[in-house]
Parts: C-alpha cells; sequence; structure tokens
C-alpha cells in the first residue's frame, strides 16, 4: 500500500512553526509584513490572493494589499514596487501573475528587490540557487523537498527525475534535488523514450501541465511520485499530471491532488517572508 504524502498536514505544521517565528519576532518588535499586489480581477488569481491573505492573518503576518485596476501602466506598477523596495517596514512584495499582456513579467520580477522576492523568481535569487548560496527560493519547488524530507523519504543517492523544465517548478526543483545530492535528470516535452527515462527514476516529480499524463508504464515499481499539476477534468473534478488511480498500486509514495504539493506553496511563502529577514 503506497503511502500518501499528506500536504494538509505537512503545510499546517510548517504554518504553525512560522506562527511561532513571527510570534517570536514580534516579542522583539520586529513586525513582519509582505505586500501582495494584484493586477485586474482574473478570479483564479483573486483566489490565490485570497488564500494569501488567509495565511498571512493565520500566522500573523501583516498583509498590504493593492488591487490595481487591468489598464494600469508598466510604469506606475513599477512605481509601485520601487515604492515598497524602499519602504523599511516592507519585509516581501508579491506580484501576483500572470500579468496583462501589455505588461512586461520580466522587467516587474527583476524590479523587486531580491532580498524582498518572496516567490524567489529574481534572477539574483535563482542565480544564488544554481551556486549553492543563500537565497529566496521558489515555493512550490521548496514545499516539495520538505513534503519529502518531512515524509522520511531519503534524496541523497537517489535517482530523481523531474519532467517539466518551467522557471517556476521544474527548473528550480532540479536545483534543489541537485542541493541535497540526489541524481537529477531533466525530462521535458521534447525528450527522446520519455517512458524509459521516467522508468529509471526513485523519485518522479510531475510538472509537465497535462492531466493524467503519467500513467503506470512510465512509473518504476516502488518508486516515489511528486504530482505538482492541478487540472480540472470532464466532470469538473480537480485531477494532477499522474493518473493516480492507475500509479498507486505500482508506487512506494505518492501526493495526491488536491491535498498534496497545492497546500504547501503558501505554506512556503509565509516561511520565505520569515526566511527573508535572515538573508
Amino acid at each position: 500500500m503506497a503511502l500518501l504524502i499528506d500536504g494538509k498536514k505537512i503545510s499546517a505544521e510548517i504554518k504553525e512553526e512560522t506562527k511561532a517565528k513571527v510570534a517570536a519576532l514580534k516579542e522583539q518588535g520586529r513586525e513582519i509584513t509582505l505586500a501582495v499586489i494584484q493586477v485586474g480581477n482574473d478570479p483564479a488569481s483573486s483566489v490565490y490572493v485570497g488564500n494569501k491573505k488567509k495565511a498571512c492573518e493565520y500566522v500573523g503576518i501583516r498583509s498590504l494589499s493593492y488591487e490595481l485596476e487591468e489598464t494600469i501602466s508598466e510604469e506606475e506598477l513599477l512605481e509601485l514596487i520601487v515604492k515598497l523596495n524602499k519602504d523599511d517596514t516592507v519585509d516581501g512584495i508579491l506580484v501576483q501573475l500572470p500579468l496583462p499582456k501589455h505588461i512586461n513579467e520580466d522587467k516587474v520580477i527583476e524590479t523587486i528587490d531580491s532580498k524582498k522576492d518572496v516567490d524567489g523568481f529574481h534572477p539574483m535569487n535563482v542565480g544564488a540557487l544554481s551556486i549553492g548560496r543563500k537565497g529566496m527560493i521558489s515555493c512550490t519547488p521548496y514545499g516539495v523537498i520538505q513534503l519529502l524530507k518531512r515524509s522520511g523519504i531519503e534524496i541523497e543517492g537517489k535517482e530523481c527525475v523531474v519532467v517539466g523544465r518551467s522557471n517556476i517548478v521544474g527548473k528550480p526543483m532540479s536545483l534543489l534535488l541537485l542541493r541535497e545530492n540526489g541524481t537529477v535528470t531533466v525530462a521535458h516535452s521534447r525528450t527522446k523514450d520519455l517512458k524509459e527515462v521516467t522508468k529509471r527514476a526513485d523519485i518522479l516529480v510531475v510538472a509537465i501541465g497535462k492531466p493524467k499524463f503519467i500513467t503506470a508504464e512510465y512509473v518504476k515499481e516502488g518508486a516515489v511520485v511528486i504530482d505538482v499539476g492541478i487540472h480540472r477534468n470532464e466532470n469538473n473534478k480537480l485531477c494532477g499530471d499522474v493518473d493516480f488511480d492507475d500509479v498507486v498500486d505500482k508506487v512506494s509514495a505518492i501526493t495526491p491532488v488536491p491535498g498534496g504539493v497545492g497546500p504547501m506553496t503558501i505554506a512556503m511563502l509565509m516561511n520565505n517572508c520569515v526566511e527573508g529577514v535572515t538573508l
């Protein structure tokens, strides 16, 4: 029987630990503040932003909310970020993505002070991760590492395959697994004989963006499978990039969707708000 890796439980543990750190900092007269910027009112973005605000409230982080019109100019948005960079009372800045087409996302990310970049997307933080220096780490892959460690799954010396090479998940995920002494292969949509590559994995992390793409024939007997994908199927039910029912009897551990990787992203965001204070 496969171990179901419980992201709800582990994320709750991390939030409790963060809450204790925030309370200790408050006793020293140090309040943690996160500024959240949302441009436009995309429904999915509004849900994410709402969840982030709730998490801030729960762990005791003060949140500043900037809800901007979709028509705001790039220049005005960058001015607001520069102002928040200079504000010593603001510890973290988060700009909810995606942004409207007339705004350059890269320029926005690069304008955020790298020490306040709680999403871990700034080139300075990505560079720090690649050469093993301290910096902010992208929340979802950071959360995956915590899921593995807190479930007692050894990474060192294991054959790890990451399916997906995005800047947000795939690339930082591979660097974090390397940092934990895993032997890492990055596979993607152009990989030849993908099944042969994924079947080598002791730890398979899937972030390919295709619902139920990974079936039992992609997975080695006894592997650990981490499913980063989230989609709605034809019955409007949530599912991942992995065909859970097909794979579950073949693996030693697996994350469900929902309730696996998803809750970890916001928990690690809260963690980053506090970790940023020591950078």
